[in-house]
């Protein structure tokens, strides 16, 4: 693992070799991975005006931030290549093998984060299992965690405790072997060689939006009416693509959940996600665990 160096800039060509060697490791593991610039952002632009409509790296064209993530190793070189300034490399979170976790322990809030991640492990009842941990140079810690492949996890900063961010789906972690204006991300000692482990159920739960509350007549509370919302989230899971159709299935059942309206609209969602080639068991499923998952804890 490299060591720190407080001056990258020093050997900029050298530090995009070295970004690259570590990302095509990380690529040989599975992760999916982007160049990043000093700064810790994409190092590529988007190559879309502001007007122009998302398109999530359709376009074919690169610049598009996690959507860019890939495990090829010939991308990961044709992104490097067009990003020759790039000095380390992001880790997609939410994608398939390891649907990555990131649980962000920072030290810059002035709050004790690894004391508030204790404090909500004994409060409710999970262990932090062994682990890859990342070391920041400004000395906080990255802890890397695996995922269901059907939850999705969104991205969040200090609503679990202060000093805590969650990097998930659409997120992602800067990569060990990064160097960047402040110093170089490392490996902990003993770290480097474990797989990410598994999310502790009672954890997972927490990382996931709070539910809202129902008024009496089960409508959710300061919501919109539930048919146009329930609409809304049929038509997110009818277009879904091949190898996203159970996140997209279980986002919007966990928001139909949250909202008062997720038993009203199970046979809707089925249905569009029978549609878009699930079978009717596996949608079924799926929404039975955003159910589960959404039901607030006792």
């Amino acid at each position: 693992m490299a060591t720190i160096d407080r001056h990258p800039a020093r050997h900029p060509r050298q530090a995009s070799t070295l970004a690259l060697a570590h990302a095509l490791s990380a690529a040989e593991r599975g992760l999916a991975v982007i160049p990043l610039s000093r700064t810790k952002l994409p190092a590529l632009r988007s190559p879309h005006s502001p007007d122009d409509p998302p398109c999530h790296g359709t376009c074919g064209r690169f610049g598009h931030g996690v959507y860019d993530a890939s495990a090829d190793p010939a991308r990961v070189r044709a992104l490097f290549a067009a990003a020759p300034w790039a000095t380390g490399y992001g880790i997609a979170c939410g994608l398939p093998p390891y649907h990555l976790i990131g649980v962000d322990l920072d030290t810059k809030s002035g709050t004790d984060s690894t004391a508030a991640l204790r404090e909500l492990a004994l409060r409710h009842l999970f262990t932090i299992p062994p682990t890859v941990v990342v070391l920041t140079p400004s000395g906080g810690r990255h802890l890397w965690l695996t995922g269901p492949p059907d939850v999705v996890v969104p991205n969040s900063a200090g609503r679990l405790a202060p000093g805590i961010d969650i990097r998930g789906a659409g997120g992602y972690l800067v990569g060990p072997g990064s160097r960047t204006t402040h110093g170089t991300y490392t490996a902990a000692p003993g770290t480097a060689g474990f797989t990410p482990a598994p999310c502790p159920h009672a954890l997972l739960r927490l990382l996931l939006p709070p539910p809202r509350t129902t008024g009496p007549s089960g409508s959710a509370t300061g919501s919109a009416a539930g048919t146009a919302h329930g609409r809304g989230l049929v038509q997110f899971v009818l277009a879904a693509h091949e190898g996203q159709r159970n996140t997209r299935l279980f986002w919007a059942a966990c928001r139909a959940y949250e909202n008062g309206i997720g038993p009203a609209l199970t046979d809707e969602l089925t249905a569009a996600a029978v549609h878009t080639g699930l079978t009717e068991h596996e949608a079924r499923s799926t929404i039975a665990s955003a159910a589960r998952m959404t039901r607030p804890l006792g």
